[in-house]
C-alpha cells in the first residue's frame, strides 16, 4: 500500500484528492496538510510514501516544504500538483526535490498512475513541461553532444519519441507496442545510454539528433 500525504491550502481541494486517491487500489491517504509547515510536521510524524504538494500556500510554501522534506533520512517521494507551468515555479521545485511535476487539470486516472510511478523510482512531468526541461538542458554550455551508442532501430524510434516528450502510452500507440514493452525499452536505453531517469534520457535523445 502506497502512503500518501495531501498537502493544499484549500479543504475542498484535499477532500476531492483524498476521495480520487482512496478510492484507488493500492493507494491510501495518511494525512493531510493545509500549508508547508503542517506537511513537514506531518513527515516527521508517520510513515509517508508520496507527497501530494502544492506550491502557493500561506507561510511555508511549497518549495521549502519539499526541500526540508527531501532532504530527511529515507525522505518520502514529493509529487507537485499545482495550477502553475510556469519556469518561475517549476524549477525552484525541481532544485528542491521535488520527484514529479503535475499541474491540476490533469487527467484524475494520470494522476493516480502518477503517484505509482513516482513512489517507483521514475522522475515524472507532463509532456510539455518535459520538453521545456530539455530544452533548457540541451541549451547548457555544459554539454553539447552526447556519447556514440549501439541501438537497434527500433530503440532510436523509442528513444526520439522520449525526446519529443511522449508518454509511454503514447509511444506504444504510435509504435503499435504494448505499454510494457515500452518500459521494457526505456529501461534498456537507460542502461545502454546510462541516463538514469526519463528527463536525462530525453536530453540525451536530442543531443544524440543534432
Amino acid at each position: 500500500m502506497i502512503r500518501v500525504l495531501v498537502v493544499d491550502d484549500q479543504r475542498l481541494v484535499r477532500a476531492g484528492l483524498r476521495m480520487l486517491v482512496e478510492a484507488t487500489d493500492g493507494l491510501e491517504v495518511v494525512g493531510e496538510a493545509g500549508d508547508g509547515v503542517g506537511a513537514v510536521r506531518a513527515v516527521a510524524q508517520a510513515p509517508v510514501d508520496v507527497v501530494l504538494m502544492d506550491l502557493r500556500m500561506p507561510g511555508m510554501d511549497g518549495v521549502e516544504a519539499t526541500r526540508r522534506i527531501s532532504a530527511g533520512v529515507g525522505a518520502p517521494k514529493v509529487l507537485v500538483l499545482t495550477t502553475f507551468d510556469d519556469d518561475e515555479h517549476l524549477f525552484p521545485a525541481l532544485a528542491a526535490g521535488a520527484s514529479g511535476y503535475l499541474v491540476k487539470d490533469t487527467d484524475p486516472e494520470q494522476l493516480v498512475a502518477a503517484i505509482t510511478r513516482v513512489y517507483e523510482g521514475e522522475l515524472l512531468f507532463s509532456p510539455p513541461l518535459l520538453r521545456r526541461l530539455v530544452q533548457r538542458a540541451v541549451e547548457s554550455p555544459a554539454e553539447t553532444s552526447s556519447p556514440a551508442v549501439d541501438l537497434t532501430a527500433r530503440e532510436w524510434e523509442v528513444l526520439a519519441l522520449v525526446g519529443a516528450g511522449h508518454s509511454n502510452a503514447e509511444i506504444a500507440q504510435r509504435l503499435h507496442l504494448g505499454v510494457t514493452t515500452v518500459k521494457k525499452y526505456l529501461a534498456t536505453l537507460m542502461d545502454k545510454t546510462g541516463c538514469d531517469n526519463r528527463v536525462r534520457l530525453a536530453v540525451f535523445a536530442v543531443r544524440s539528433a543534432r
